[in-house]
């Protein structure tokens, strides 16, 4: 299997702790939405994977092997970072140039020109492509080997709404395949259209993990509308409930169900007039985790 084990992983520079003694495990066949604030060490963290960064402590295995142990790593792991084309080159040219460097065939660029939108654009200059043209030409380059693994940072930078579907369909496709797809990324309602598990870090440090669906149900909210909203909130906090109040007579209830609050309510003679469930989305998740409104 060509799995992801994240293992008491720490990254400090002088006295600044990039990463802090994280663990985590990325299976094939999902795709993984990686998730934090500015700053949090996703980036740092995804290096380490490729070896790009030497880890303080801690370990991470790919198929239960340190990178630099994969013996043609190309074929197991391909990674999308940072843009790097030589402004002269076509697209062609530049993916002819690693698929030389990885012995791989021409006709394997051709496939991923076709497959990557990019069939078009093959001779055009790199130096003239958008931003979007770039993260398609990443992409490319990153399955050149055809590899297991795909490790994406921020892949939907400067595309479009029909380059944002098409990575959806592509990154699906991919999952499908068995694949294993680690996706770094700040659009959070774009990612919640595509992820199967999530890892949400802050400061180096792990938040929460696991499937999408069961960590936006435990983060399931009651909309509370009552003219006592102001008493109903104050029982409700000393409860050690999370509450916000949305308007004057407005409540949103994390930690219970309707009939909770209802009854809960009724014990202490106050009004109800509405309760209704607010199924979380991703981006609240995100804040409810973090107190962070940089991701979203």
């Amino acid at each position: 299997m060509s799995d992801i084990e994240v293992r008491n992983l720490t990254k400090t520079y002088g006295t600044v702790t990039a990463v802090d003694d994280l663990s985590f495990a990325v299976r094939p066949g999902t795709v993984t939405a990686f998730l934090g604030p500015n700053g949090a060490g996703k980036t740092t963290t995804m290096r380490m994977m490729i070896e790009h960064v030497v880890p303080t402590s801690g370990s991470v295995t790919i198929g239960g092997r340190r990178y630099r142990e994969i013996p043609h790593p190309t074929t197991m792991v391909g990674a999308v970072f940072d843009s790097s084309f030589h402004p002269r080159h076509s697209a062609r040219d530049h993916l002819r140039i690693y698929a030389a460097m990885g012995g791989y065939p021409d006709r394997r660029v051709e496939e991923l020109l076709d497959l990557l939108g990019l069939a078009e654009s093959a001779r055009r200059r790199t130096g003239g492509f958008s931003t979007g043209m770039r993260q398609r030409l990443n992409l490319a380059t990153a399955l050149l080997g055809d590899p297991r693994v795909l490790l994406l940072d921020e892949p939907g930078n400067g595309l479009d709404p029909e380059g944002m579907a098409w990575l959806r369909s592509l990154l699906r496709d991919l999952a499908a395949d068995g694949r294993v797809v680690l996706v770094s990324s700040h659009a959070l309602s774009e990612v919640q259209q595509v992820a199967d598990e999530v890892v949400v870090i802050r400061k180096g440090r792990l938040l929460a993990a696991g499937p999408l669906r069961e960590l936006l149900g435990t983060a399931r909210a009651v909309l509370v509308r009552s003219p006592d909203a102001a008493e109903l909130g104050r029982l409700l906090r000393r409860s050690t409930h999370p509450v916000e109040a949305t308007g004057p007579q407005d409540l949103r209830v994390r930690g219970l169900d309707p009939a909770q609050v209802g009854d809960l309510a009724a014990a202490h003679g106050l009004r109800v007039h509405g309760l209704a469930s607010e199924h979380s989305s991703l981006e609240q998740l995100f804040l409810d985790l973090t107190g962070d409104r940089t991701c979203a």
